[in-house]
């Protein structure tokens, strides 16, 4: 073999080698597998807790509740909401529904009150639902479901701002209804005050 030949043969070794040992370890620099994360880390491999696993955080104000938001905060688009639970009830009662009973609006609510409040309440709102028991319901193991429509109706002796409320925080053996958007919590008394003949489609 001639010494060119043996020299390109070499130069050809060299460079294979550089890229297997230089170019190549670069590539799978993106492989967290290849040193578990420690020096190439993704976002994936953050520490996070993942859906049920055990929160065993216990840093300030955690109660076995997950993750709060930051102390001061409130949720995008909820600053001009009210801190119902500084209030009193006196003050409750007087907060002003800001939201027309607009058809819109009332559709909405019908849709919201058939999805979280007829199971116990009733699709009239008689206080019949099929988990209300006596004595406006039949079989259901909760007694005492009170009628928010119809002629036993309590909505129609509370303000708007009371129901806002009971739907927002719960009162006695109802259970609080946050996760409803507050705009739409509006659109549900709307549609309690039409059930009760309160309130015209404007």
């Amino acid at each position: 073999m001639s010494s060119h030949r043996l020299g390109s043969s070499r130069c050809g070794t060299g460079i294979r080698l550089a890229f297997i040992f230089l170019v190549l370890p670069l590539s799978f620099g993106c492989w967290e597998q290849i040193d578990d994360g420690l020096w190439f880390p993704q976002m994936k491999r953050q520490i996070t807790v993942q859906a049920f696993e055990e929160n065993t955080y216990t840093g300030k104000n955690q109660r076995g509740e997950g993750f709060s938001p930051p102390e001061g905060t409130v949720p995008v688009g909820w600053g001009a909401i009210p801190d119902l639970a500084s209030m009193t009830m006196a003050e409750q009662d007087q907060i002003p529904n800001p939201v027309p009973a607009t058809l819109q609006s009332l559709k909405q609510g019908e849709v919201l009150f058939h999805r979280y409040c007829a199971t116990c309440h009733g699709p009239e709102g008689l206080g019949d639902g099929p988990l209300a028991g006596p004595p406006f319901g039949k079989d259901g193991p909760l007694g005492m479901v009170l009628p928010v429509g119809g002629p036993s109706s309590m909505a129609k002796l509370f303000s708007d701002g009371h129901i806002y409320t009971t739907i927002s925080t719960g009162r006695g053996r109802m259970p609080n209804y946050k996760r409803i958007p507050p705009r739409e919590r509006w659109d549900l008394v709307n549609f309690l005050r039409d059930l009760n003949g309160q309130g015209g489609r404007s």
